[in-house]
């Protein structure tokens, strides 16, 4: 009988023992995800608001004597040429709508490819994507990286509050929840989870489909203009290496958010570049785009169709 108590007693604490323990587990590990989603959250955020535009280098500025040449000039076709002269020293390959060099007249320099000027900020952004408000920051080439990162972790931690709180949801409804307090705050915390997951799983789909292209907002919906005419894929290189156009070539700091995107934003490769360098690279490339973005065979629609704004 004595045996038998010691049996049921050794039983009795093993099993509680195991309880503590799996409860213990599951609420630390609950406590670590939550704050590494929380801190890559903020970490994301920050360097998304804090992280400044960077603007064209100096010698995309016109000279003073350029500047005054080109101010003095009242016909635009010698405008023109004077801003022709200019960009032969530089690496610009996009034009304006028209064919011309894109200029800003409020920055007095040479636009460098995807670069735009934003009116909030008045200045002019490489590789510009938008101007959100939502950061009060232009996203551009130095921060657009941190700003997908903080989409994607703003998205999982939404999803994980949303997750650990439905249980405590699904209590209020059979009746389980019997502080009115604690009800409204489920009620309330889930709404909140579950309207940002829903908005920002559209704008983080959008900003991926503009990665996979390698475009930006602005020549999503404009495209942009090259000597040859507008191509809205001129600078999609292939899944692979438009990612790491963002996201660098390094890939144990792509899920960081440490700069790492390849270039200076001042120049960025062509397919039009990579296809001269690789014709059998180029006509496989025609044959995938085949069917998916074709573009208007009429040279004069796709001219008024896709002409670019210079913002």
């Amino acid at each position: 009988m004595k045996l038998l108590l010691k049996k049921s007693l050794f039983c009795f604490c093993f099993c509680f023992v195991c309880c503590l323990f799996c409860f213990c587990f599951f609420l630390v590990a609950y406590l670590i995800i939550f704050h590494i989603l929380f801190v890559l959250f903020v970490w994301t955020y920050w360097k998304s608001i804090f992280t400044l535009p960077v603007q064209p280098g100096k010698k995309y500025h016109m000279s003073y004597a350029d500047q005054e040449r080109y101010e003095n000039e009242e016909r635009p076709e010698v405008q023109r040429q004077i801003l022709a002269e200019i960009a032969r020293k530089l690496p610009v390959y996009t034009r304006t709508g028209s064919g011309g060099i894109r200029f800003c007249d409020r920055c007095q320099l040479i636009k460098p490819d995807r670069c735009h000027h934003c009116t909030v900020c008045a200045i002019c952004v490489l590789k510009m994507d938008h101007h959100c408000p939502w950061v009060n920051n232009c996203i551009g080439f130095s921060n657009y990286k941190f700003f997908l990162l903080f989409l994607a972790y703003s998205l999982l931690y939404c999803l994980y509050i949303a997750a650990t709180v439905f249980k405590y949801f699904i209590k209020y409804w059979t009746g389980e929840l019997t502080n009115g307090r604690s009800k409204f705050h489920v009620l309330f915390l889930l709404f909140v989870a579950v309207m940002f997951f829903v908005s920002l799983m559209f704008l983080f789909g959008y900003h991926c489909w503009l990665v996979s292209r390698n475009r930006s907002t602005l020549e999503a919906f404009s495209a942009p203009v090259f000597q040859n005419g507008p191509d809205k894929n001129g600078f999609n290189l292939g899944f692979v290496k438009n990612l790491q156009q963002v996201f660098g070539e390094e890939k144990k700091l792509w899920l960081l958010p440490i700069a790492s995107s390849q270039g200076d934003g001042h120049f960025f490769p062509m397919r039009a570049l990579c296809e001269a360098q690789n014709p059998l690279l180029a006509n496989e490339e025609q044959w995938e785009d085949d069917g998916i973005d074709e573009e208007p065979h009429d040279s004069g629609e796709a001219s008024s169709l896709a002409i670019e704004r210079e913002t």
